[in-house]
């Protein structure tokens, strides 16, 4: 389809990226392999890590099953599509909400924002490319990779030893670019792809996921039930 050759073509471009920047992650990233070097195998997590690892992966998953149905919305026409952004935008007031406890209200408010401009920018994405507008498509991808450079300084900010901010931008960008891989694939009606796509977005999310929570983890170790 002629509206969608210019995501397509960032997608090729961007793709390969993506598994990359995960795969070296998985491998040997600070950020990614925290929670392996925190639950060793001579000690598990306590109740609280358990809670909170599993509420941090709830409201992830969310935010990907969230965005993904908006993508199918978008890409449809469907008249839902108002609804489903409401209620994404409403995940990503929780997602702030939920790491204020440990970083204070300001703090939360300013990762809902940031978040928030995320999604909104996402949906300029689909929307310029199922028009086939190039230039508008690719202002705001560059806005889309400046926000996602911003959440990770932001958050490194917060916690620099163990969310190093190379590593936190290097798995964001993998981030848009799996997601920019899904919406491609829905736009171009290329159905098999389109679910193996969002099954890697999933797989992804699970292990930035992961890494998010185990660096709170460290990072107050008394709030989770840790003396030592």
């Amino acid at each position: 389809m002629k509206r969608t050759r210019i995501l397509a073509l960032a997608v090729v471009l961007t793709a390969a990226v993506a598994a990359t920047a995960f795969l070296g992650l998985a491998r040997g990233g600070e950020v990614a392999t925290h929670q392996h070097a925190t639950h060793t195998d001579t000690t598990r997590p306590t109740a609280a890590e358990a809670r909170f690892s599993a509420e941090m992966q709830r409201l992830w998953l969310e935010h990907v099953a969230w965005t993904r149905l908006a993508i199918v919305d978008v890409a449809s026409g469907s008249p839902g599509v108002k609804a489903t952004l409401a209620r994404l935008l409403r995940n990503q007031n929780e997602l702030g909400a939920a790491i204020a406890p440990f970083y204070g209200k300001p703090a939360g408010r300013q990762l809902t924002a940031l978040l928030r401009e995320h999604i909104l920018i996402a949906v300029d994405i689909l929307t310029a490319a199922k028009a086939g507008d190039a230039t508008a498509q690719k202002r705001a991808t560059a806005r889309w990779n400046g926000n996602a450079d911003r959440i990770a300084a932001f958050l490194s900010k917060a916690n620099p030893r163990h969310w190093p901010q190379a590593a936190l931008r290097s798995m964001l960008r993998a981030h848009l670019a799996l997601t920019l891989a899904e919406a491609s694939a829905r736009l171009q009606g290329r159905w098999a792809a389109d679910v193996r796509a969002a099954d890697a977005v999933e797989a992804a999310m699970l292990h930035m996921s992961d890494a998010l929570a185990s660096g709170i983890e460290a990072q107050f170790p008394a709030r989770f039930g840790r003396t030592g």
